[in-house]
């Protein structure tokens, strides 16, 4: 058959008809093994240092392939797992396990009504595990997936909080020794429940029987703290502060303005995200770096925050944004308009999640700090290959996918509820309330 009349043959013949095969070829040149299918998707919920950690576990139909991914909402953990099982699971089985990105798409419009931290919890336990699973297919760690390494490590920041100026700055010194470059501060206000640190001896009057907390009280203890952290930890030492979302916008500012004359690294959440708008007034009255993201849950929320420039890094918890597939696209976003990121780590995310975070901060460009935990042996008994942390810096696993592996058998020693007392215990791992001398409530 002469050419001409070859290529009007396949012209001809039906694109149905061509385009399975065509798939087919593809996929074999691609992976060379079919497509794993999902078989079953698995809770573990479990919580060895008494906080509620959340993870989905995905097995396919090839023999041990399997992955893990982080969920972790702590205060609504029982809501997470509900909703990975009664609904995620049923919608996923017999799906192909190796197209990301369509899984986290229909999942994510499968309820409907999105954009909550419950729903985008269970997504992220999915997403991850997927994640896990491609990498375990590769035969290579997820960041390799991403792209590689832009750098070596994770610099992170340590906590150093305490009851007393001067205990706050001896375990901010401690940590410095550790070799930590970054140290976030936090002080308790005497006979105040505040962020971070106890609340030391000391009464409040109040009308009413709840924790209690007054926005100026706490406002001038910590300046006192950041001036006398800058005076005496020196200028090497990067200093970092949680306002916690808990004054309202004009103290924000205020306070955002007052703290320049320590050159913070940053100060985050000077403003809760019903306030956002207000970050076009403190970007316009002062230079102290942002940090904010942590509570957020939409698109709605930190777009126009990147795309203005109106912060400086932005710490989403990657399980409430729904996982690794939309934080790689928030990091790529905030990259264009010159924002780091700073994604939330504190002990309420599993290693899984851990590691998740670990990823994106050595395969993302517009890398800027990375929130350190301390995983106690119970954690380490449950979750086998957690993060390494070193001289301040934290490393990614080298292993396949998240390179994690989850005892089960370990995990269901610390059940939900394991470790709690009092309140936490009463409000079935929940927070309570905390309010102002008065009785109005304030956000947490």
């Amino acid at each position: 058959m002469k050419r001409r009349s070859l290529l009007g043959a396949l012209a001809a013949a039906p694109l149905a008809a061509r385009e399975p095969q065509a798939q087919q070829t593809a996929a074999r040149a691609a992976r060379g093994v079919p497509a794993p299918r999902i078989r079953d998707v698995q809770v573990i919920a479990t919580a060895p240092q008494g906080l509620r950690l959340t993870v989905v576990k995905i097995v396919t139909d090839q023999d041990g392939l399997y992955g893990y991914g982080c969920g972790t909402y702590t205060q609504r953990a029982e809501l997470v797992v509900a909703a990975v099982e009664r609904y995620l699971r049923p919608f996923l089985i017999g799906k192909p396990a190796d197209r990301i990105d369509d899984l986290w798409q229909a999942m994510y419009n499968s309820s409907y009504w999105r954009n909550g931290p419950v729903l985008n919890n269970a997504i992220s336990g999915v997403d991850q595990a997927l994640w896990d699973i491609k990498g375990r297919m590769a035969g290579m760690p997820v960041y390799q997936l991403l792209g590689g390494k832009c750098r070596e490590a994770a610099d992170c920041y340590a906590h150093a909080s305490g009851r007393e100026i001067a205990e706050v700055i001896d375990n901010a010194r401690k940590l410095m020794a550790q070799g930590f470059r970054h140290i976030r501060v936090q002080v308790g206000v005497p006979g105040q429940a505040g962020y971070g640190a106890g609340g030391g001896a000391g009464q409040v009057e109040k009308l009413h029987d709840a924790p209690v907390f007054e926005p100026e009280d706490y406002l001038r203890r910590a300046l006192k703290l950041l001036e006398t952290a800058r005076k005496e930890l020196g200028e090497a030492v990067e200093l970092l502060h949680d306002v916690h979302e808990r004054v309202s916008p004009i103290q924000a500012v205020r306070f955002c303005k007052e703290c320049e004359r320590f050159r913070l690294f940053f100060l985050e959440d000077p403003l809760s995200p019903e306030d956002i708008e207000w970050f076009r007034i403190i970007r316009q009255q002062c230079s102290t770096p942002i940090a904010m993201g942590e509570l957020f849950n939409s698109p709605h929320e930190w777009t126009p925050l990147i795309r203005d420039r109106l912060i400086d890094f932005i710490r989403i918890h990657v399980s409430q944004a729904g996982g690794l597939t939309p934080c790689r696209k928030i990091a790529a976003m905030a990259e264009l308009m010159g924002v780091k990121t700073a994604w939330h780590g504190p002990g309420d995310v599993s290693p899984v999640g851990h590691m998740a975070n670990i990823t994106l901060d050595v395969a993302c460009h517009n890398f800027g700090i990375q929130e350190s935990v301390f995983f106690p042996d119970a954690v380490r008994e449950v979750f086998e290959g957690c993060p390494v942390l070193k001289n301040g810096y934290f490393y990614v696993n080298e292993s396949p996918g998240w390179g994690i592996e989850v005892n089960e058998a370990a995990a269901k020693k610390y059940p939900y509820g394991y470790g709690e007392k009092g309140e936490r215990q009463r409000l079935n791992g929940g927070w309570g309330e905390v309010r102002r001398r008065d009785g109005t409530i304030i956000k947490q």
